[in-house]
C-alpha cells in the first residue's frame, strides 16, 4: 500500500470533503526547527517591548479575521459558529494579554556582599514546539503561542490535523507580525508530532490534547533533557450535595456535559449526586437533555462518535439505565444526542475513562463525603466542580480535591489572568495566566565581583 502523505478533512455535519492537508515529511520538520534555531538569537535579542508590540499587532490581525476564522473552525470541527467566533476573540485577547505582560516578566535581585551584583535572570529557552487541539483551536494556541513568543522563544507549531486549515491561517496571522524564522508552522497528524517531540534542537514541548500522547511526549523529553509542558486528558466530577435547588443543579450539570457537544477539556465527565436529591435532580437533568436537543453542533468526526456511543453501550451493558438520548442518529453527519445515564457505577468507562462527548453519567453516593472520596478516587486530576450551599463542605471540597482548578457553585468561569496545574495523567505545568511566562523561560543566576585591586 502506498504511504499516505495527504488528510482529507470532512465536515461533520454533512460528512462532505471541505479540505486536505498535507502530512509533513522528516526533511520538512527539521528544516522548520532549523530555520527557527536560526532565528533564535536574534529574537531573544529583541527587546521585550517590541515582541509585545509584535504580538498586539498580530492581535488585532486576528480580531479582523474573526469571521473568516470562525468559518474554518465550523466547517471543519462542526463548532457552533457563535462559540468559534467567541474563541477567535478569547484569542485575540489572550495575545493582548500577553503583549501586556511579557515587559513585565521579572527577574530578581539577590542581596550578596556590598560591592557585588548578584542577579536572577530570565532567560527564553530557545525553540518551543506547540502542539494544539482542535476543540478551541484559536484560544488554546494563542496562550501557548503568545507566551512563547513574547518571553523571546521561536516555536515550531503543528495544529490539529482535525482543523489544519483554522489552525494554520491562525498562526499564518501571527507569523505576519514576526521576523522570518520566529514561528514556524508545520501540518500533519501523530507522526509529525512525535518528530517534533523527539528533535534534538527542540527545547519545549507544549502539548494540549491525550494523555497518551503525552505520555509519549514525557518519554521523548526525558531523553534528552527538555522540558515537557503538558494539558492532557480530564475525567472531571461535579458534587451536587444536599440542600441545593435541583432544577439549578440540572442547568449547571447539563451545561457542563453538553456545551460544545461536551468537547471541552474541563467538561463535565462524571456526577455524583447525594442520595436525598437524586430523583429530582435525574428528572429535572433529562428534562434539561431534552431542552438541549438541537442546540448542540457534531462531534468532530466518526471515530471520536464511534467513541462516545461505546462510552454508551458499555455502560448499558453494565446496568446503567438511559434517561435521555443515547441513541446513534440516522442521517449526515457525526451528531450525537444529549444523554442522561443513572445508576451509574465506578467500573463503566463513562466513570473510568474521559469520554469527551455529550453524556452527562449520574452516580447516587449516600452523602457528601462520599461523594469528595470517590471522585479523588481516579488516575486524572485536572478540574472538578461542587454545587452546594454549605460552606463547610465547599471549604472541604478546595482542599481534598486532588485537582489543578475546582469550582464552587459554577461550573465554568474564573478570573483573567488565572492558571492552574493539572496532576497526574493530567499533566504538568502552568497553563494560561502570568505563571505560563515562567514557564516558557529559565532562570540565570548572575554573580558578578569586581577584580581586585
Amino acid at each position: 500500500m502506498p504511504e499516505t502523505h495527504e488528510l482529507t478533512i470532512h465536515d461533520p455535519r454533512t460528512g462532505e470533503p471541505v479540505g486536505r492537508t498535507r502530512i509533513a515529511g522528516a526533511a520538512e520538520c527539521r528544516a522548520a526547527i532549523e530555520r527557527a534555531r536560526g532565528a533564535a538569537a536574534s529574537w531573544a535579542r529583541t527587546s521585550a517591548a517590541d515582541r509585545a508590540a509584535a504580538l498586539t499587532s498580530a492581535a488585532a490581525a486576528v480580531r479582523a479575521a474573526a469571521a473568516e476564522l470562525a468559518e474554518l473552525n465550523e466547517r471543519e470541527t462542526g463548532k457552533l459558529v457563535a462559540d468559534a467566533r467567541g474563541g477567535v476573540e478569547a484569542g485575540a485577547a489572550t495575545l493582548v494579554q500577553y503583549a501586556e505582560l511579557g515587559p513585565l516578566h521579572r527577574g530578581r535581585s539577590l542581596h550578596g556582599t556590598w560591592s557585588a551584583t548578584d542577579l536572577m535572570v530570565p532567560e527564553p529557552r530557545g525553540v518551543v514546539a506547540v502542539l494544539t487541539p482542535w476543540n478551541d483551536p484559536v484560544a488554546v494556541a494563542a496562550g501557548l503561542l503568545g507566551a512563547a513568543l513574547v518571553t523571546g522563544n521561536t516555536v515550531v507549531h503543528k495544529p490539529s490535523e482535525r482543523c489544519p486549515a483554522t489552525g494554520r491561517r491562525f498562526a499564518e496571522l501571527l507569523a505576519q507580525s514576526l521576523p522570518k524564522g520566529v514561528l514556524e508552522i508545520v501540518d500533519g497528524d501523530a507522526t509529525v508530532g512525535a518528530q517534533l517531540a523527539a528533535a534534538e534542537d527542540v527545547d519545549v514541548v507544549a502539548h494540549v490534547g491525550s494523555s497518551s500522547t503525552g505520555r509519549a511526549i514525557t518519554r521523548a523529553c526525558a531523553e534528552r533533557g527538555a522540558k515537557a509542558l503538558l494539558e492532557n486528558g480530564g475525567n472531571d466530577a461535579l458534587i451536587v450535595d444536599a440542600g441545593v435547588d435541583t432544577g439549578w443543579a440540572a442547568q449547571q450539570a447539563a451545561l457542563g456535559s453538553f456545551a460544545n457537544a461536551g468537547q471541552i477539556c474541563v467538561s463535565v465527565e462524571r456526577i455524583f449526586v447525594v442520595e436525598s436529591l437524586a430523583d429530582a435532580f435525574t428528572r429535572a437533568l433529562a428534562d434539561e437533555a431534552r431542552a438541549w436537543v438541537g442546540r448542540i453542533g457534531p462531534l468532530v468526526d466518526e471515530r471520536q462518535r464511534e467513541q462516545v456511543h461505546l462510552h454508551v453501550a458499555d455502560a448499558v451493558k453494565r446496568g446503567a439505565t438511559v434517561r435521555a438520548g443515547g441513541e446513534v442518529p440516522s442521517g449526515p453527519g457525526t451528531f450525537y444526542p444529549p444523554t442522561v445515564l443513572t445508576d451509574c457505577t465506578r467500573d463503566m468507562l463513562v466513570f473510568q475513562e474521559e469520554t469527551f462527548g455529550p453524556v452527562a453519567p449520574v452516580r447516587t453516593v449516600p452523602d457528601f463525603a462520599t461523594a469528595i472520596t470517590e471522585s479523588a478516587d481516579d488516575r486524572y486530576g485536572l478540574a472538578a466542580s461542587v454545587l452546594t450551599a454549605d460552606m463547610h463542605h465547599a471549604q472541604q471540597a478546595w482542599r481534598d480535591l486532588p485537582v489543578g482548578t475546582v469550582k464552587i457553585n459554577d461550573v465554568f468561569g474564573g478570573a483573567p489572568g488565572g492558571a492552574s496545574q493539572p496532576r497526574k495523567a493530567s499533566g504538568s505545568g502552568f497553563g494560561f495566566g502570568p505563571e505560563l511566562l515562567d514557564e516558557m523561560t529559565v532562570m540565570k543566576v548572575v554573580h558578578w565581583s569586581p577584580p581586585p585591586t
